[in-house]
This record gives C-alpha cells, sequence and structure tokens, in this order.
C-alpha cells in the first residue's frame, strides 16, 4: 500500500511539474511586458522633460517631480523642487530645438535610473548657442506613478 502510495505521488509529480514550469513562464512573460511598459513610460517622461524644457513651462516638473526632488546643474548648483521650476520658468531662453537622445532605462524594483543625451539650440541673452550634457534623471514608482527624486546635468565639450 505504502510503495503505491508512493509512486501515484511520483506520477502526479512528473504529470504535474510541466504545468507548474508553464505557470512560472507565464508569470514571468507577464513580469517582462510589465518592465518593457514601465521602461516605454520612462522614456516618454524623458521626451516630455526635454519639451517643457523647451517651452520654459514648469507645469510638466510640477506633476511629475517629486516634493523632496533635488537636481544638480552644470555649474554644480543644487536646486529643490521649486527652485528647478523658478530657474526654467525664468530662463529667458528661446529654444529652436531641444532633443534628447541616447535614452537608456536601468530598472531597479521600483526604481530607475535613466541616462540620456541632450541637444538643445537657441538663443540666451542674445546670443545663439549649441550644447550637449549628459543627463541622469532617478525616478521612483509609487501611487502617482514615475516621480523624479535627483537630476544631474554634464555639460559635455563642445
Amino acid at each position: 500500500m505504502r510503495k503505491r502510495l508512493t509512486l501515484e505521488l511520483a506520477i502526479m509529480a512528473f504529470f504535474l511539474a510541466p504545468c507548474v514550469r508553464a505557470q512560472t513562464a507565464a508569470e514571468l512573460r507577464e513580469l517582462a511586458k510589465e518592465k518593457e511598459i514601465k521602461q516605454e513610460e520612462l522614456v516618454n517622461l524623458e521626451r516630455e522633460t526635454v519639451r517643457a524644457l523647451q517651452w520654459n513651462t514648469g507645469t510638466f516638473f510640477r506633476r511629475v517631480y517629486g516634493e523632496d526632488f533635488v537636481g544638480i546643474l552644470p555649474s554644480g548648483q543644487m536646486k529643490d523642487k521649486a527652485g528647478w521650476i523658478a530657474s526654467i520658468e525664468s530662463s529667458g531662453t528661446n529654444y529652436t530645438s531641444f532633443v534628447a537622445t541616447d535614452i537608456r532605462v536601468h530598472m531597479f524594483e521600483e526604481t530607475a535610473v535613466v541616462t540620456c543625451v541632450w541637444s538643445s539650440r537657441g538663443t540666451q541673452g542674445g546670443r545663439t548657442f549649441y550644447r550637449q550634457s549628459r543627463v541622469t534623471h532617478v525616478y521612483v514608482y509609487g501611487q502617482g506613478g514615475w516621480q523624479v527624486v535627483a537630476s544631474q546635468e554634464t555639460l559635455l565639450p563642445g
């Protein structure tokens, strides 16, 4: 009787094992899909960031930047959320183009580090400029979606 029970359990385990693997594979596919969607959201947020900068509007930053945001400008100066928005809205810069390229997303559960290159053209103080910066944003995912909690911009030579 005991041998028969052991044999029946072994047979059940043998036939049920593929179902467990299939479920795990389905779960893994679903997690990969969710990760891909989150990465696409972050890429879109980076593109929206440069549009908001191009138009010198703080509305986007009020919505997406966290209350405890800290940003580091190319000069090394640190800005909180209010200071960041104030500097954007009062910059006096007229951009003719502003794009984010080479956007790379690195996910760590509910945190993401996004790097990209900003390329912009325009005028400031009556002078024409073209500049490129390497930018890093740190995002945290919460109830309201992605929030930027830190930013750092480094001007590229040239």
